[in-house]
């Protein structure tokens, strides 16, 4: 990855550097003391990544120079300030920032941000050449059933962590068990097509068990086996609901919050969960998610963007 640095505080630019050098995160191909020194052919040029700018500058602050960015620039954007002002914060989302650091800088967040944005760059990819491929066999006049079905599950499953990584929970212990759901029910589908009725969600739980466990497993290992699945799952399923809640909270009209919100959640509940964030509300209140509904949008939606041309 190529990281470009602009903080016109040079002790934050020797920071983010050597976390990243630290940690072989990749290169920093260029730093700067003021956003006026950035401009589209510089990041081309630089084949920028990821580029780290500070919100407040003497010349040109970081709001402004992402809004002149805007269009020319398909990196990921992390910006960096002291300043905790809601409007600003939502103002920098809807330009297109995918993270928002607060000073002073915490190592640890900051290496958690970096590889969740490596991360989702790596899968933005993966999901862009599964639809390359896809269009090529399609162009070939080859029948979708000659598609071998370990290349179905791969896409599916490339598809679902692309959606996990977009609301939030890629790095949750329960993604895991969310992906191995997506590729039961891939199988699932091809044996039994969903035109009666959905898979019971006990059932899920539990062949995802088996497959991991073995059929030689004892019942009472099974069974904590598949209870335990149920609380991660359910876990990283609040903790999307917080991470949205949030985004929308920020700006209403961030693009994530729009386009996913309403469609994995009751949207009453996120209005719910946004009150409680407002209020800066401990107790985890009486807020209650539909697994079941969750789990079936995940699926549609991971076989909706791998049938995309």
């Amino acid at each position: 990855m190529h990281f470009y640095l602009i903080d016109d505080d040079e002790v934050h630019r020797s920071m983010l550097a050597q976390i990243i050098e630290d940690e072989n995160l990749g290169d920093i191909v260029g730093e700067a003391e003021d956003g006026s020194v950035l401009d589209e052919n510089l990041i081309v040029l630089k084949y920028v990544d990821i580029l780290f700018i500070d919100l407040l500058m003497p010349n040109r602050d970081g709001i402004e120079t992402i809004r002149s960015l805007r269009g020319k620039f398909a990196g990921k954007i992390i910006m960096i300030s002291q300043v905790e002002s809601k409007e600003l914060i939502g103002e920098a989302y809807s330009l297109g920032v995918e993270y928002y650091i607060t000073k002073p800088i915490n190592r640890v967040e900051v290496l958690t941000i970096i590889r969740n944005v490596i991360e989702r760059i790596h899968l933005e990819k993966s999901i862009f050449d599964i639809q390359k491929t896809l269009t090529n066999v399609l162009n070939l006049q080859q029948p979708k059933q000659e598609i071998t079905q370990a290349w179905k599950q791969s896409s599916i499953t490339t598809a679902g962590e692309f959606l996990l990584s977009e609301l939030g929970i890629v790095g949750e212990s329960g993604s895991k068990d969310l992906l191995d759901i997506l590729q039961y029910l891939n199988q699932y589908e091809q044996d039994h097509p969903f035109e009666q009725q959905f898979p019971p969600l006990k059932e899920i739980f539990v062949q995802i068990t088996l497959k991991k466990m073995g059929t030689s497993a004892s019942q009472v290992d099974i069974n904590r086996e598949v209870k335990a699945s149920e609380q991660r799952v359910r876990r990283a399923i609040y903790q999307s609901l917080n991470h949205l809640a949030s985004l929308g909270l920020a700006d209403f009209l961030n693009a994530k919050f729009e386009n996913y919100a309403s469609k994995f959640f009751d949207f009453t509940i996120v209005r719910q969960k946004m009150t409680e964030l407002q209020k800066d509300s401990k107790a985890s209140s009486s807020t209650r998610v539909n697994t079941k509904k969750f789990i079936q949008i995940l699926y549609f939606e991971s076989k909706r963007l791998v049938s995309e041309e």
